[in-house]
């Protein structure tokens, strides 16, 4: 069984079990319960939110963010019925939302007085949380490469963040949180924790080629950046939909992937490598619209089921004894 705990002083205090498809009830606002159809969306974030290389692409925005119009905020912004500014961006840091990145103007910059709705998937490139497996990766098959008598590839190290990188992150990222709120105080501000990219200890596969080390170092920058989330979340009274928990039994090594891997051969046709795919992003923006419909947004749309829409958690209270879903 895995816990997770939502604070130091709230794990102090108890443990509670989270499963895959339980919920905690959804922060309470000033914001009225009314619907978010024809009102601005801003989608923030990096590749995860972004969509790189599924197809189709979405025209307009700049090409080498790698926006898609499968990702999870254009599937959100449909069903909600919402007026999207996608903002995501492949590569992108939490710099980047607070500021430029050459020709890019800040992400944050998109977020007006109207704006009714935030989603934010952003931290994990300031960790090369994902970065890292395209390393890890490219070191395992040079290592295989080499045993075969070809010559090895030049790789990237696996890159392990320090104290000060967790910090830095968690502080960027509240002040994401603080600036949205400043500016938009009638907005829902969502925290969508990054899918599972590697199944449990153990269990790799073909799918995901990479050795147990780099894949333990992985895995440990996950849970630093989920935990991370959380206290943003809770520091901003957020909703926080637990993606990295509903999505670990959709790992590339299970048999309905949210995720894509680096499987050999792969033609990228689904998406990049290490990204999600076509089913994952569903799953996300279903995940999402439920837990914006638990707390009291009118959808414009069918709502999913609690069981297709994960977990949530209440940051700003303790857990409630879970909510029925709403079919």
């Amino acid at each position: 069984m895995r816990f997770a705990c939502l604070s130091l002083a709230f794990c102090a205090a108890s443990v509670l079990p989270v499963l895959p498809a339980v919920a905690q009830s959804v922060p309470s606002t000033d914001v009225a319960k009314d619907s978010l159809q024809g009102q601005r969306y801003v989608a923030i974030g990096s590749s995860f939110a972004a969509g790189p290389m599924l197809p189709p692409a979405k025209p307009g925005g700049p090409a080498r963010c790698g926006q898609s119009m499968n990702n999870y905020p254009t599937l959100l912004a449909e069903r909600l019925g919402m007026v999207l500014v996608d903002r995501s961006c492949s590569g992108a840091t939490t710099d980047h939302v607070l500021g430029p990145w050459g020709d890019i103007p800040p992400q944050i910059a998109a977020v007006t007085p109207e704006t009714r709705l935030v989603t934010i998937t952003i931290g994990g490139n300031d960790l090369s949380y994902i970065g890292n497996l395209f390393s890890a990766t490219c070191s395992f098959n040079a290592k295989a490469a080499e045993i075969a008598g070809a010559t090895p590839k030049t790789c990237a190290d696996v890159r392990v963040p320090t104290e000060e990188d967790y910090l830095r992150d968690e502080k960027q990222m509240n002040e994401i949180a603080r600036r949205i709120r400043q500016t938009a105080p009638k907005a829902r501000i969502v925290l969508v924790q990054y899918l599972n990219p590697l199944p449990a200890p153990g269990s790799l596969c073909p799918a995901t080629p990479i050795s147990e080390g780099d894949a333990e170092t992985v895995r440990e920058i996950g849970r630093r950046l989920a935990e991370i989330t959380d206290r943003v979340a809770l520091a901003n009274n957020a909703i926080v939909v637990e993606m990295n928990q509903s999505s670990a039994a959709h790992t590339p090594c299970d048999p309905e992937p949210w995720m894509i891997g680096s499987p050999k051969g792969y033609d990228g046709k689904q998406g990049l490598q290490w990204h999600l795919n076509k089913a994952g992003m569903q799953a996300t923006a279903d995940g999402i619209a439920y837990w914006l419909n638990e707390a009291g947004t009118k959808p414009a749309a069918p709502m999913p089921t609690r069981e297709a829409a994960g977990s949530a958690k209440a940051v700003n209270k303790a857990p409630s004894t879970p909510v029925k879903p709403k079919t």
